[in-house]
């Protein structure tokens, strides 16, 4: 083996480290803290509480997305606990002079979306967030995780992390991808196959054409939900379709800097020869729309699949709670709720994708049809390009940005029993309220949902 080949995540990580503690943790370096009105509370009180000051506040990005409501941004917010984190982040960011996106801000939206979509997310970097989906921003070659409260306090106070250096793994696809398959389907796939601890203990490197010839939406997509398998975070190296995206960003490098930082960026790949922990490779054409019948990310299957008979008592428990048996064809479920946004499916692209199978259709009467965009920007474009005319003909609702119907810490909650199609990452039990029931899937396969009022497989054109 030869110890100079390096990983993608080998680069990244070692151009970060600060000191290494011998036969202990390293203390790595961070480039951009990420913060949101949920886990900073906490974190700033202990700052507080023990005379300490932000140290780079210039570093840190903030923005309200969690509870807030999706609909009449612009007047006080109702509910009393949301409205209090959502005027502490304003007091907190005000006090330690940190840039705050908050509601009314032309930047407002999901966290992981406006860093991305503003250039604030760039190859190389190494980025936290008191948010497990951090790992979206992996997409462009940098090493993005969530943290917890205590360390989102130890990043406040020396913009550095005492960690222990992951195993490294990759995953590789190649091959040509059936039609209709989004990248949100090749990670359900993915995560279907390894399950949801595949990842555990690992950074994950995404490999092969398939990725390659992704968008960089698609990649924020499936770097999205690595952490649903498990691990620490995904990543995908830099090429042109990254350079091209962070191009011309509000807060992208400029003139001879942007020079510069592309040339190191054009390094960080991983060596011929390099060695991971673990490799595993998947062929695209075994891939088609999946759903989740479970919950749990990775009790996934395709649409054309019966549900798997139970392996253990939990999985039968979570078949109980869908109130789905093995051996049905999820061809036909009813669905009374489809929610397209979140983190892993809110951008552009997504929007534009489930507008142009939505086009000149009507969605069913029994549904109630939600699309929820992840930024302010997000919402220019729905207008600019004339997709919430598309939408509001079809009877679908376009809400304003935040976190929405991916968690039950808003207004945006589904009523216990009914289905729900969701783009969202997470179908746990009670994600979107009390005994609601999550199918998670692609903005194409919400799409089609909401305009026949239940699952339904494509038509081949075969």
């Amino acid at each position: 083996m030869d110890s100079n080949k390096k990983t993608l995540f080998d680069k990244v990580w070692d151009a970060h480290v600060v000191e290494t503690i011998p036969d202990g943790p390293q203390i790595i370096y961070i480039d951009k803290h990420l913060i949101h009105e949920v886990t900073s509370p906490q974190a700033f009180a202990e700052l507080e509480s023990r005379n300490l000051e932000v140290f780079r506040p210039e570093q840190i990005v903030a923005t309200a997305d969690h509870n807030v409501p999706t609909l009449h941004q612009e007047k006080p917010i109702r509910d009393d606990l949301s409205r209090n984190q959502v005027e502490q982040l304003t007091e907190n960011c005000k006090k330690n002079n940190i840039e705050l996106f908050g509601l009314g801000h032309q930047y407002q939206g999901i966290v992981h979306i406006i860093a991305p979509e503003l250039g604030i997310t760039q190859p190389g970097m190494s980025i936290v967030c008191g948010d497990s989906h951090t790992s979206t921003h992996g997409a462009f070659g940098s090493i993005a995780f969530g943290i917890g409260t205590s360390q989102v306090a130890q990043v406040f106070a020396s913009q550095c992390l005492l960690l222990n250096k992951p195993k490294s793994m990759r995953i590789t696809v190649t091959g040509t991808l059936n039609e209709n398959v989004q990248s949100k389907d090749v990670i359900l796939y993915i995560i279907s196959k390894i399950g949801t601890d595949g990842g555990t203990g690992y950074f994950c490197e995404y490999a092969g054409n398939v990725f390659e010839e992704m968008s960089m939406e698609g990649r924020m997509t499936v770097c999205n939900m690595s952490i649903e398998m498990g691990a620490r975070g995904g990543m995908i190296a830099p090429d042109e379709t990254t350079f091209e995206y962070v191009k011309d960003k509000k807060f992208a490098p400029q003139g001879e800097e942007w020079e510069e930082k592309v040339e190191y960026w054009r390094t960080l790949k991983t060596d011929d020869g390099a060695i991971f922990d673990k490799e595993l490779s998947f062929d695209a054409a075994d891939i088609y729309p999946m759903i989740t019948y479970g919950t749990n990310p990775g009790m996934g299957i395709s649409i054309r699949e019966v549900i798997p008979a139970p392996q253990s008592e939990s999985e039968e428990k979570a078949l109980r709670y869908m109130g789905l048996e093995a051996g049905q064809t999820v061809n036909g479920i009813k669905v009374n709720y489809v929610f397209i946004g979140s983190c892993t499916n809110a951008r552009i692209e997504d929007f534009r994708s489930a507008a142009q199978y939505i086009k000149g259709k009507s969605k069913s009467e029994a549904v109630k049809a939600l699309i929820v965009p992840g930024s302010q920007q997000v919402v220019k474009q729905i207008y600019e390009e004339g997709l919430d005319k598309i939408f509001n003909e079809a009877g679908f609702q376009i809400r304003q940005p935040g976190c929405s119907a991916c968690l039950a810490m808003n207004d945006d909650k589904i009523p216990e029993g009914e289905y729900c199609v969701s783009t969202s990452n997470r179908n746990f039990e009670g994600r979107q309220g009390q005994g609601a029931r999550t199918i998670l899937a692609s903005p194409l396969t919400a799409a089609k949902a909401a305009i026949e009022g239940k699952i339904s497989a494509f038509e081949s054109v075969h």
